[in-house]
């Protein structure tokens, strides 16, 4: 497959213009003054292997597939408080001021637009910069007109949608998702089955704009939007950034799994003081959350092929809004496992993370992934992406893969796939036999 290497620009739409978002453009403007590296984005810095390990062929991903440069991403987004990115990043306290200051007339120059929100979807957050419309449809368009505008102004050619917004209220899948048809009817109708998440993700499909959802609201992951994502062949991803302790267990569960050691139990708890906790602490807001991290375990360890080592598994997450932590996170995880003739043993964590800090750089690997992807033919779910979501999604008929390190295989097969290399079995047969 040839995919040529671009040099155009590349629109990197946010809505909500929060701390991973400054933390992320911020990180880049950095970067690119050579104030800072990239450590964490697999993009800039991981190596994928090529051919056989007696060839030595370990490029750097960035120099192995025709990804976009950091000087051709232009940022803007939306948020519902009428300020500036350096303001965002200031008020955010995530980054040392020292380091904002440096970069802090690019950040002044970046669009922040009016959002589209409405509180109860998110009963934590207030906020005046908020357009207003008859209608759903109508928040739709006014995204579009952004979007175009945006366009124009900059001269970008590509743009990445990349959801960095609050998570919303629990919201099940229903008619109005089930197919495009209903759910622009909805939209023209109010249906209180449509967030604002899905508002931008409609607005995106509509323009065939790729699409990463980084909360664990539904967004793009319906029926309806996946078959836009379809019909204007536009490539979507998420949902969740795998940050804090959800990246811990997709670490720890297929280690546990491989050596056969049973689990009784896994108790989780964390706080945090940033906008994401105050949002989280709404039991609204806190269920979509819970439904996300949940999910993980059981997928990973499959209790049903299991079942005398996992079947009756306990499993329990908290999240706790502590405002004196900020956006660093602390999350305990208390394992229970049993070993040979079940005899009992325990793991313990203290994860002191800080979220903004892990989730800038998917931010900047799903950018340049997707906008890859777009370039290269790709439409609708990209499973390989699934290795950055703590919730990845998959087609209907398929159960999510959570194992890392499967997904980390997945993904970057993908990539040797895309480039005309050969996929990596790990079999080593083959080295014996020459």
């Amino acid at each position: 497959m040839s995919i040529q290497r671009t040099d155009k620009k590349i629109g990197v739409l946010i809505p909500g213009m929060g701390a991973v978002a400054s933390t992320f453009i911020a990180g880049i403007e950095a970067i690119k003054r050579g104030l800072a590296r990239p450590i964490g984005s697999m993009t800039q810095m991981g190596t994928i292997r090529l051919g056989k390990r007696t060839e030595k062929r370990s490029p750097i991903i960035k120099d192995f597939v025709p990804l976009a440069d950091f000087d051709n991403l232009i940022f803007g987004g939306w948020d519902i408080n009428k300020e500036n990115l350096y303001e965002i990043a200031l008020r955010n306290g995530v980054l040392e001021k020292t380091l904002i200051d440096s970069v802090r007339k690019p950040l002044e120059n970046y669009t922040v637009m009016k959002g589209v929100f409405d509180k109860k979807y998110v009963k934590k957050l207030d906020g005046d910069w908020v357009k207003s419309g008859p209608n759903k449809m109508e928040l739709a368009k006014k995204i579009m007109d952004d979007i175009r505008s945006f366009n124009t102004q900059n001269n970008i050619t590509y743009n990445v949608m990349v959801w960095c917004g609050s998570t919303e209220i629990f919201i099940e899948s229903s008619d109005v998702h089930s197919s495009l048809e209903k759910f622009e009817e909805g939209l023209r109708k109010n249906d209180p089955g449509i967030p604002p998440s899905m508002i931008y993700a409609y607005a995106a499909m509509k323009m065939g704009i790729p699409y990463a959802n980084g909360s664990p609201n539904l967004s793009v992951d319906i029926p309806a939007l996946n078959e836009l994502a379809l019909q204007n062949n536009t490539p979507i991803a998420g949902k969740d950034f795998k940050t804090g302790q959800t990246l811990m267990k997709t670490i720890l569960a297929p280690g546990l799994r491989a050596r056969q050691l049973g689990i009784h139990g896994w108790f989780s708890t964390n706080i945090l003081g940033n906008r994401d906790g105050e949002v989280l602490d709404d039991p609204d807001s806190f269920k979509t959350k819970e439904e996300s991290k949940l999910g993980v375990l059981e997928s990973i360890l499959q209790p049903e092929l299991y079942p005398e080592l996992y079947k009756d598994l306990y499993h329990k997450v908290r999240i706790n809004y502590y405002p004196p932590s900020g956006d660093n996170k602390e999350g305990w995880d208390n394992i229970d496992i049993f070993g040979w003739l079940g005899y009992p043993m325990q793991i313990k964590i203290d994860f002191l993370c800080r979220d903004s800090i892990l989730a800038a750089p998917i931010v900047l690997d799903l950018v340049l992934f997707l906008n890859l992807a777009q370039r290269a033919g790709m439409k609708g779910i990209q499973e390989w992406l699934s290795f950055y979501f703590k919730s990845p999604m998959t087609l209907p008929e398929l159960n999510p893969e959570n194992d890392l390190f499967v997904q980390l295989a997945k993904l970057k097969n993908t990539l040797r796939h895309l480039m005309d290399e050969e996929l990596i079995t790990h079999l080593g047969l083959d080295y014996s036999e020459e």
